[in-house]
């Protein structure tokens, strides 16, 4: 009687995999448990589809991994090894091609004579293989050159030191899966990530490398996964596809239907959605010589179109900031107009423009405006059923100045 199914190192799982799992019992329950979920795994967790549980409390006494970036360096690798080998530690070297891990293994041996190296990977012999291991746990080996063979289920305390060559050529989940061989124990450990001399880094590489220098602390796998969400893409949920980005309908489009339907299959209320049109005289846009680059600019207005609480947009605003410094004079109204378009949401308008010398907000909901004519009677005039009046100081005034006069009486909700 199959009710509860567990599944380790989720990340190495396709979906045919998993759903065939799944498919051995109608009510199963699945549990999947990964230091770095994929992408797609992820999502439907974000999303509501998935229930998450994140551990964020590491083993006492452990530290974290300094990690360093840098181009294959003969004299850094001598220096780093020495140190491991002075402290009487032990190192793992990760190069992951066969047919030519043995001259790189001449190239270490070149570099520090005296370490004693050994050489493991998937296609030797079962008891060649495990014998080298064996040697290299009682320490008759100072360095072992191998695959990614070891990248799960090594926990030799006394390995504090890791070089992965050619780290551009890797995924984000397996880099992190890779450093976390070392520092298993008190001691401080050390990972390098080499790249070619000789090679140019895509750009994708270099997200994946700068997202793997910039999370070190312990427990920062959840992080990892959550930046290679953002590099990779989440996926197809109804589909197979692991990861990639939802290019036919835009991505927050996508999210939002999987929303609804998720909240639908749940029996939770929908979200209201009200979207207010702001029609005022001002520049709202980001600036060409702001935000660089036309993805760039339409991943951000797209985000922008999805956010619908002033924490959320405060945040926006000050990741704005942190990228690309102070706001100019565009990008600050177009933060006033989703503002605006916030607020007005509350009160549920559909519309705020300028009449001469008056703001003009088209409401559909009566008793909504009546509220907020009762806060502020000097002030929102209803003058029919659709619309309510706010006098300004002047005729066609700017945005800034309209919206100075709209939002304090949008944010009173007393």
């Amino acid at each position: 009687d199959l009710g509860l199914v567990i599944i380790d190192e989720e990340q190495r799982f396709g979906v045919e995999d998993k759903e065939w799992l799944k498919s051995l019992r109608a009510t199963v329950d699945v549990l999947t448990l990964s230091a770095t979920p994929i992408p797609r795994t992820l999502h439907m967790s974000l999303l509501g589809i998935r229930d998450i549980s994140n551990l964020e409390t590491p083993p006492p006494d452990r530290k974290a991994i300094e990690t360093r970036i840098l181009r294959f360096d003969a004299e850094t690798i001598k220096r780093a090894i020495h140190r491991e080998l002075n402290r009487d530690g032990q190192v793992y070297f990760v190069h992951n091609r066969v047919y030519d891990i043995q001259s790189v293994a001449d190239r270490i041996q070149a570099i520090v004579p005296e370490a004693r190296i050994a050489i493991g990977h998937g296609q030797m012999a079962g008891e060649a293989l495990e014998k080298t291991m064996l040697g290299f746990i009682r320490r008759e080996y100072d360095l072992l050159l191998a695959t990614t063979i070891i990248e799960s289920g090594l926990d030799i305390p006394n390995v504090n030191t890791i070089f992965i060559n050619e780290a551009d050529k890797y995924g984000l989940a397996d880099l992190h899966q890779l450093r976390g061989r070392v520092g298993r124990y008190k001691h401080r450990a050390y990972a390098y990530l080499l790249l070619d001399s000789g090679k140019p880094v895509t750009p994708n590489a270099v997200k994946r490398l700068k997202a793997i220098e910039e999370f070190t602390d312990l427990g920062a796998g959840f992080k990892i996964a959550l930046r290679d969400l953002e590099i990779r893409g989440a996926g197809n949920i109804l589909g197979a596809e692991q990861s990639g980005h939802i290019e036919s309908v835009g991505y927050e489009l996508y999210c939002s239907l999987l929303e609804s339907a998720v909240r639908n299959l749940t029996h939770k209320p929908e979200r209201p959605m009200f979207d207010c049109s702001i029609e005022l005289s001002w520049r709202a846009f980001l600036p060409k010589d702001y935000v660089p680059g036309p993805k760039v600019k339409v991943e951000l207005y797209r985000r922008l179109s999805r956010v619908r609480s002033l924490e959320r947009l405060a945040d926006f605003r000050q990741e704005l900031i942190d990228r690309f410094g102070p706001l100019p004079p565009p990008a600050e109204n177009l933060i006033s107009e989703a503002e605006l378009r916030i607020l007005a949401g509350r009160w549920q308008l559909e519309r705020i423009h300028v009449e001469d010398e008056y703001a003009v907000l088209t409401y559909r909901n009566a008793r909504r405006i009546e509220a907020l004519a009762r806060l502020h009677p000097r002030l929102v005039r209803i003058v029919d059923e659709k619309s309510a009046y706010i006098p300004l100081e002047e005729k066609r005034p700017r945005g800034s100045v309209v919206a100075a006069v709209v939002r304090p009486l949008l944010q009173d909700t007393s």
